[in-house]
């Protein structure tokens, strides 16, 4: 038993449950076990048929809920200032890439070696100086080397332009005497519209099938900035409108589902306008719709709370290592003989995943960001 608990203290996490919504914790550990039963489906190759659920798109899940909390912090600094500039907008960044540049580099110098090595049948030629500022599929599609980096990109870039974004308008609009809340709104509302028009162009000039749609359109930073911002819009709501917050989050959740299932189980043309257009948005809206109900979920058992809490803490983890560095190196190097054999692996894909995330986590991604109040100004 001593030797168990010694084992086991590696991987414990300790969080502090008390700080946190447990519904919130939830929507990241589905968000992100959607995204691995989905990767883990290239397994398939192996002349298996793993069946794998999609409720929900899990990186959309992701992109909202990042702005919904990411955007509460965002609300709380800009009210609590009697500016919002240089120094503001610093602090923001570090907080924000103490989060999230470490395991990125990490993963995408781990990447780089297995490619170079072989144990993953991608092109490193494809490889460039743009993985290093979030550039690689900032205009343009990205395809194999590091595929999954696109969502990572997007996120970069939006929290990259917001504050700026943000700030501008407050120096803009404050001298009209124009609030807080409404320069937030308008924020918001730029990148809303802009991503609208933006694929609206793409539509009227470009024609695609469904790979190229997905690679090329909603794979790209300049065509996804909205769901990000609709996660801040339900920040801005939850903050300045409490009340209806809260009441309407059962009918919110309902519809919220009903729109996800339908956009997901739907057969879309690709080439149709409302496709190109739309199509990201509606699921953009469907999870959206699911905030309020998560955010009203404050506790739950203590096993399911312990188990959740520790998918959502290592889910950055997880997103980083799942497909190209356990996937990827299971399917190329054992290749599974029969359906059995194919179970096995992907049951070793899991715990793996799983696995080394928590080493990531604890041992590497949470000493670093404990770093990130030293830097502030």
């Amino acid at each position: 038993m001593t030797v168990l608990k010694k084992i086991f203290s590696i991987f414990r996490l300790s969080p502090d449950y008390q700080g946190r919504v447990f519904g919130l914790d939830l929507m990241r550990a589905l968000a992100i076990i959607f995204v691995v039963m989905s990767h883990g489906s290239m397994l398939e190759k192996a002349n298996t048929d793993f069946p794998w659920i999609r409720l929900v798109n899990g990186v959309e899940l992701f992109f909202v809920l990042s702005g919904f909390l990411i955007g509460g912090i965002l609300i709380k600094n800009f009210q609590k200032t009697n500016s919002f500039g240089i120094k503001e907008i610093y602090n923001f960044w570090i907080r924000r890439w103490f989060r999230t540049l470490p395991n990125y580099y990490l993963v995408l110098i781990l990447n780089i070696i297995v490619v170079y090595f072989g144990l993953i049948n991608e092109d490193l030629s494809q490889f460039s100086w743009k993985f290093f500022l979030f550039l690689q599929n900032f205009s343009q599609p990205l395809v194999g080397f590091f595929w999954e980096s696109w969502s990572l990109s997007v996120e970069e870039w939006f929290y990259i332009l917001f504050p700026v974004i943000l700030a501008s308008f407050y120096f803009l609009f404050r001298r009209f005497k124009v609030s807080k809340k409404y320069i937030f709104l308008y924020s918001i509302i730029l990148f809303l519209i802009l991503s609208f028009l933006l694929r609206a162009f793409y539509a009227s000039k470009f024609e695609v099938d469904d790979f190229w749609l997905d690679v090329r359109v909603f794979k790209v930073v300049i065509y996804r900035l909205d769901g990000i911002a609709l996660g801040l819009l339900a920040a801005f709501i939850k903050y300045w409108y409490p009340s209806f917050w809260h009441k309407s989050r059962n009918v919110s959740f309902v519809l919220g589902i009903i729109i996800c299932y339908v956009v997901l189980y739907t057969v879309w043309a690709p080439n149709e306008f409302i496709t190109k257009v739309f199509k990201i948005s509606f699921q953009s809206i469907g999870c959206f719709l699911l905030l309020p109900k998560f955010d009203s979920m404050k506790t739950a058992p203590p096993l399911v709370t312990k188990v959740v809490t520790h998918i959502s803490l290592i889910s950055y983890s997880m997103y980083l290592l799942n497909l190209a560095l356990v996937a990827e190196v299971i399917q190329t190097n054992f290749p599974p003989k029969d359906k059995f054999g194919a179970w096995v692996l992907y049951v070793v894909y899991w715990i793996a995943v799983i696995v080394f995330s928590t080493l990531l986590y604890k041992y590497y991604e949470r000493p670093i960001m404990n770093l990130r109040d030293k830097l502030k100004r």
